[in-house]
């Protein structure tokens, strides 16, 4: 019985499989049938000219629950001359490649992948373009869009003369590129520069960025969709051995022994792996690099990671790291004046933002751990905010061998057990302020690191310190515009305040 009862079964699978291979067999060819598309355009942001484009999809259904429809062409409107390639349900096109009779199933999709490479010798043009569907007597299309810009590329070159990057033409960077020692690179206010993943820009000579408030400089990765905005590590290289494996990470801009005079003013450098990198070499009669209204954010290990290095930072925000804000190893001199250093990143981080040691291991020649003493001569903080989601947002990694002269004054600062902090000799804390809320506009995208009239920030800097650098991160006048100057890199100013600035600006 249950042997026959099996047989039943199968038979009446069979016979269902078969009725149902039959119904999709069944083709409409209703002219009301149409194809349904997930967008009637796909559009690309900024695309480099001479550089592919990033993929773009546009998924296309069969919206009839009960018969096929036969696609009779998919094709681009411009032909063999069109700037787009196509990949159809996984078979990639050439140019003028039409697709014929294809056979969409009772409510199925399909998937077509578009990239675009537009003229290198075009400025500034709109690429278009459409993908054209014919089915039961229908000529549907998609319409493509990709926007065009010229740059000056630069793969993998040593620049060995005095170059200016003006704001007229963006300025892109392919497989890293050097500037060589006595060699200055000087970026002008509104310039762009744009790195291609795994490239960096190595600094033997000087770097001179010279931005203005309202006119500022950009570094950044050169995926420039929504979608990459705000993600870290689009740029910066990793040090490989010879069967690939990560050996160390190059900073995105990577101050090299040697390199001295270096500038960083008005300037935003966002989504690398380390935003910049200043190695072991201190310039006896100035800062290896001096940075001045200069926002480094979105990086995935360091905004600022510096070796033994000598840097000078005011009106500074050092913003949303994977795992520092700002590093300070190996030892040397530093100075951050009104400052803002805050960590909201989405991910878990187990590290505090700011971090200083004072030595470094290696192993020698018998493959015994050695320690090599660096003197950390100063390290000034003043009228800083050092703010995030940890509980703790300083850390110290100080051994006995070597100096560690700190100093922390008037400063705001997250870190639970304030007495565990500022008992940690040979640091030293004055007139510090701790776990209030600085109350950032917002720490959520799209983040906002300027404070809100009921910050703990406000009013509370030490007037001696401002008056040092009276203009904030905006050219406000701390000392002048309401009175009392505030911690940290801006001055509250009231949003209406605000915005009649800005239009000045404009």
């Amino acid at each position: 019985m249950n042997k026959l009862l099996t047989i039943i079964t199968m038979a009446l699978i069979a016979i269902s499989a078969l009725f149902s291979s039959c119904r999709k067999d069944i083709f409409t060819k209703d002219p009301a049938d149409k194809l349904l598309f997930s967008s009637d355009t796909v559009q690309f942001d900024t695309i480099f000219t001479g550089i592919g484009s990033t993929t773009k999809y546009l998924i296309v259904k069969n919206p009839n629950k009960n018969k096929s429809i036969n696609i009779d062409r998919i094709y681009l409107g411009r032909g063999s001359s069109s700037k787009y390639r196509l990949n159809i349900d996984g078979k990639t096109t050439e140019k003028g490649f039409l697709l014929e009779d294809y056979a969409l199933m009772p409510g199925d999709s399909i998937f077509i992948f578009v990239e675009v490479t537009i003229n290198p010798g075009a400025d500034d043009l709109v690429e278009q373009d459409s993908i054209i569907f014919e089915s039961n007597g229908n000529t549907q299309d998609v319409d493509l869009v990709a926007f065009g810009q010229n740059v000056t590329l630069i793969n993998g070159k040593m620049i060995t003369h005095d170059t200016i990057w003006s704001a007229d033409k963006p300025v892109l960077i392919y497989n890293s590129a050097m500037i060589d020692t006595l060699v200055t690179v000087t970026v002008m206010p509104g310039a762009k520069v744009y790195f291609h993943n795994k490239s960096s820009l190595f600094v033997k000579g000087t770097l001179k960025s010279l931005g203005e408030i309202g006119n500022r400089v950009t570094f950044t990765g050169d995926r420039l969709e929504e979608y990459y905005r705000y993600t870290p590590g689009q740029w910066g290289a990793y040090l490989q051995d010879e069967v690939g494996n990560t050996r160390g990470v190059y900073g995105g801009i990577h101050l090299l022994a040697g390199s001295r005079y270096n500038e960083l003013n008005n300037t935003d450098i966002t989504n690398a792996l380390i935003g910049v990198q200043v190695d072991s070499v201190v310039t006896a009669d100035a800062p290896t690099l001096k940075m001045k209204n200069t926002n480094i954010e979105n990086s995935k290990i360091a905004g600022l990671y510096a070796l033994g290095a000598h840097v000078e930072a005011e009106n500074c925000v050092f913003a949303n790291s994977s795992q520092y804000t700002v590093a300070c190893w190996i030892g040397g001199k530093y100075s951050f004046i009104h400052c803002t250093m805050a960590n909201y990143s989405v991910g878990v981080r187990q590290n505090p933002q700011l971090s200083l040691n004072n030595y470094y291991t290696y192993r020698d020649e018998n493959g015994n751990t050695q320690i090599s003493y660096r003197d950390l001569t100063e390290a000034y903080f003043g009228n800083c905010i050092i703010y995030g989601y940890n509980k703790k947002e300083v850390g110290f990694d100080f051994i006995s061998g070597a100096s560690a002269n700190v100093m922390f004054d008037n400063c705001l600062i997250r870190y639970e057990n304030s007495s565990e902090l500022t008992q940690s000799a040979p640091s030293s804390f004055v007139d510090n302020i701790f776990n209030e809320d600085p109350q950032f506009a917002s720490t959520t995208k799209p983040y906002l690191y300027n404070i809100v009239e009921v910050s703990a920030a406000r009013d509370r800097a030490k007037v001696a310190i401002s008056e040092t650098i009276p203009l904030d991160h905006e050219g406000t006048n701390r000392m002048t515009f309401d009175g009392k100057p505030d911690i940290g890199a801006y001055e509250y100013v009231p949003e209406e305040e605000t915005e009649s600035k800005f239009f000045i600006w404009k």
